[in-house]
């Protein structure tokens, strides 16, 4: 059995984050996943978001475990970063214990964010980095922008905000699970086909996503650590 957390929309709050981190080395953890936005338009003085951005990589790289990461809105300056920490799987495919994960990072927004791609782009990063693990019996797929028309991409007023790609690609090649951020409010659990989806929330909020893989059996839940 393989478990894998979710920590998502972290947003700069360092401070909760350690709060929270802590108890999540309490539990049984194999792998680490941040679906992005590391940082956040408010940037503390005489910090850079890169600088917030390597603060919270090594604060997650604590638990000891593997750590793989897609960009958030916030995060166009982190992409090579991550890279360079071989933790990003943005337009990348990584396989850990026979699992393959890929993904694509950024999401549209009304605040014109530093790092919003277009559908087409996230297609195309999805295909690269699909085409990397496809040979893994087991896939999870990692965006921060959430499949379009689910549970998990509702704002407050009941529109669907999520990405068509996202939701495309995932009707397309069916991976076993979608992990994706971004719509703090529509934190949860969904399906699109065989593919199990999750939306962690905030977790500096005290929201954790909760992956299990027992061979193909996969179970999501998204709980609080308050």
């Amino acid at each position: 059995m393989t478990n894998i957390a979710v920590v998502g929309c972290i947003h700069g709050d360092v401070e909760n984050l350690m709060k929270f981190l802590d108890k999540i080395a309490l539990l049984n953890i194999d792998i680490l996943i941040c679906p992005g936005d590391f940082t956040d338009f408010a940037i503390p003085k005489g910090f850079t978001r890169l600088d917030i951005g390597k603060i919270i990589l090594e604060e997650l790289k604590g638990l000891g475990k593997p750590v793989l990461s897609v960009p958030g809105s916030w995060d166009g300056e982190l992409i090579d970063f991550l890279k360079k920490e071989k933790v990003g799987i943005h337009a990348e495919g990584k396989i850990i214990d026979g699992i393959g994960f890929y993904g694509y990072g950024g999401a549209k927004t009304p605040f014109n964010t530093p790092f919003e791609p277009s559908e087409g782009e996230i297609e195309l990063g999805l295909e690269k980095s699909y085409g990397e693990v496809k040979k893994a019996e087991i896939k999870v797929q990692v965006t921060h922008a959430p499949p379009n028309r689910t549970k998990v991409d509702t704002i407050a007023s009941g529109a669907h905000v999520g990405s068509v790609a996202v939701r495309n690609f995932i009707e397309k090649n069916q991976p076993n699970a979608a992990i994706c951020a971004h719509i703090h409010e529509s934190r949860g659990v969904d399906e699109i086909g065989k593919t199990k989806i999750i939306n962690p929330g905030r977790f500096p909020e005290g929201y954790i996503g909760l992956i299990d893989i027992n061979d193909s059996k996969i179970t999501t839940k998204v709980t609080s650590l308050i």
